[in-house]
């Protein structure tokens, strides 16, 4: 296990090529660059203790993560799972600040 350059925190590959996914939902989802994608997973999991695949987290698909690290949560509650067609009724969560460390990648 090791740290990549672009994400902080501590992956085997399968991890890795899970948090991949994530950053893939995020772009292709929402239209945010590669960059602000992998920034906004940097800012949620820098620094945690993820452990090999197939961590905990990976009950749940990529796509449902990717909500909750574009969107605030609403009573408690994401899109992701819901019958919620019009997601412009939905807060985006601010992405970090650009002059952050867990910018890795150049946008």
């Amino acid at each position: 296990m090791k740290t990549t350059e672009e994400f902080l925190t501590v992956l085997d590959e399968g991890m890795l090529r899970f948090f991949r996914e994530i950053a893939d939902e995020l772009v292709t989802r929402f239209g945010i660059s590669r960059a602000e994608a992998v920034a906004r997973i940097n800012a949620a999991y820098e620094g945690a203790d993820i452990d090999p695949y197939p961590d905990i987290m990976c009950h749940e698909e990529p796509e449902y993560w990717a909500y909750g690290l574009y969107f605030l949560p609403k009573d408690g509650r994401l899109p992701y799972g819901d019958s919620v067609e019009d997601l412009s009724e939905w807060e985006i969560r601010p992405a970090p600040p650009k002059d952050s460390h867990v910018w890795t990648l150049a946008d």
